[in-house]
């Protein structure tokens, strides 16, 4: 009889969850305990943006020390495609600009927005055989890191709206053949929905 009461209210408190919750619960205990992919954004300001607000988005030539991710414009790519699903006038530098010559890029075209970001440091650790040739270290081997800085700025008064650090860590079942670039696109299309207000 009480395995029976043990049973049924268990299956009653399953029953109060959605399976896209526990799914969704499931995957951030994972990321936290480091087996996915984790990231942490960590935003200055409250700020909430309109959804028919004008963004340019820019990268700057800062390259981190030892890094070696393939393309010179990687973020504001990413930061593209992340924020192009939640802001439909949003247009991306076409290569990495100074902040003066991004915000007279975005000013030229009526942008509303300025986004200025730069890869601050990444770290690409041994993920493949191939890069176990190269670098034969061991100390080497591992989760790739990454830190991403934002900046978003009003073009008409250069007032600055908001700034970001986004920290990026691989997981252990994700690391083989992952780079420092191949991390950011999620936290990235997060920040733009925390602009918007959505939540996940």
């Amino acid at each position: 009889m009480r395995s029976m009461i043990l049973l049924l209210a268990m299956l009653g408190l399953v029953g109060c969850m959605k399976v896209s919750d526990m799914a969704e619960g499931t995957r951030e205990q994972l990321s936290d305990a480091g087996f996915l992919d984790h990231s942490d954004t960590r935003r200055a300001s409250p700020w909430r943006l309109q959804a028919d607000s004008f963004i340019y988005i820019a990268q700057g030539y800062f390259v981190p020390p030892g890094s070696a991710y393939p393309r010179a414009n990687v973020v504001a790519e990413e930061a593209f495609n992340g924020f192009v699903e939640y802001f439909p006038l949003v247009r991306r530098a076409k290569g990495p600009a100074g902040l003066e010559e991004a915000m007279g890029q975005a000013r030229s075209v009526g942008a509303h927005y300025l986004l200025y970001a730069r890869f601050a440091s990444a770290d690409d650790r041994i993920g493949t055989v191939e890069d176990w040739e190269d670098q034969e270290a061991l100390d080497r081997l591992g989760r790739d890191r990454g830190v991403i800085q934002l900046m978003l700025i009003e073009t008409n008064t250069r007032y600055l709206v908001d700034t970001a650090r986004i920290r990026n860590r691989g997981g252990f079942l994700t690391f083989y053949d992952a780079r420092p670039e191949d991390l950011i696109g999620p936290p990235l299309e997060e920040y733009a929905r925390s602009l918007i207000g959505l939540s996940r």
